[in-house]
Formats: structure tokens, sequence, C-alpha cells
């Protein structure tokens, strides 16, 4: 991908910023992982994983992997090793190109979204969002509704401070409220 001038420019400006010595040491993405747990529904309906797992494999592209519970919690009625969730861990391409769907079609497409609160960035520089229904992305929203789930969002960085990660995520096009 080739940086315009005026982009350049940009990233110019907030490498002085910072005051970085040197271009590499600017924070970049690292990973980006998206999880959901499918929890207490396992119980009822065995199939809920497979449904999970796929429309998760549809939306970002690679095959999730199966989470289980590592210890017994008998008020949650969970044993050790009963699958509880599902999470798929991006980087590279998949990384970039999940990124780039989920701001400019996901986002919009979220009924009355104003932004994303920056209080979600932490003080290491991740960014952590939640997403109530999975229907906003576009390779699920045909299918019928009666499955919706959540998902959780992480997307980690290498930024040192949460001032820095949230000029970082503003420079890579995430909506934050005004």
């Amino acid at each position: 991908m080739e940086l315009t001038k005026a982009k350049q420019k940009e990233t110019h400006t907030a490498l002085a910023q910072f005051e970085y010595k040197n271009k590499l040491a600017a924070p970049r993405l690292q990973k980006i992982v998206v999880s959901s747990g499918t929890g207490s529904g396992m119980k009822k309906d065995r199939e809920k994983n497979n449904t999970v797992a796929d429309r998760i494999a549809r939306i970002t592209g690679q095959k999730p992997s199966l989470r289980v519970a590592k210890q017994s919690v008998a008020s949650f009625k969970i044993r050790e090793g009963d699958p509880v969730g599902i999470t798929v861990t991006l980087r590279g391409t998949r990384m970039l190109h999940f990124l780039d769907k989920m701001v400019h079609i996901a986002f919009p497409r979220t009924k009355d979204f104003r932004g994303l609160d920056k209080k979600s960035v932490d003080s290491m520089g991740n960014m952590t969002l939640g997403i109530k229904e999975h229907t906003i992305f576009p390779e699920t929203a045909d299918e019928d509704l009666r499955d919706v789930f959540g998902l959780a969002i992480t997307l980690v960085s290498s930024a040192k401070t949460k001032e820095e990660a949230i000029a970082f995520y503003t420079h890579l096009g995430i909506p934050f409220k005004q």
C-alpha cells in the first residue's frame, strides 16, 4: 500500500507530536482478537457452537478455535473441559481486511451509532469493544435472526500510553465520540 504525500505529511506530524526518533518507534497494530462466549447455551443446544463458529468463520475469513473451561464452577454448572466460547486471532492481511470491513461497513450499519468511547482504550494501548449483534457484518445479514449473538473485539497495538494509542487509532480511522 503506497502512502500519498498528504498521508506521509500527516504521519510525520504524528511522529513529531510524540517525538519519535525513528519511524519504526511509532505504534503498529499487532493483532485483532474476535471472540464470542456461548456459555450455557451450549448445554441446551449442542449445535450452537457449530453455528457460532461457522458465522465467525464467515465474518473473519479464518477458522475459529473452541475454548473450554479451565476449571469447574458449580454455581455456573460448568465442568472443566466444557466448551464455553469461540475465538479467532487475526494477523497480517486478514487483520487489515477485517479492520477495514469493521470501520467502513459494519459500524455504519450499526443502529444509532455515534462513535466509540475513548474509555475502551486501556492504559497499555489495547482497545476492546463489544458488539451486541453479529448481523452488522454483511456476511451474516441475510440469515435467520433467531440465533443472534454478540462479539468481543480486541485490537492489540504496540502503543505505550493511552494518549498515544488514541492518536494511533484515530489515525487508522476508528470513529471516536467527539
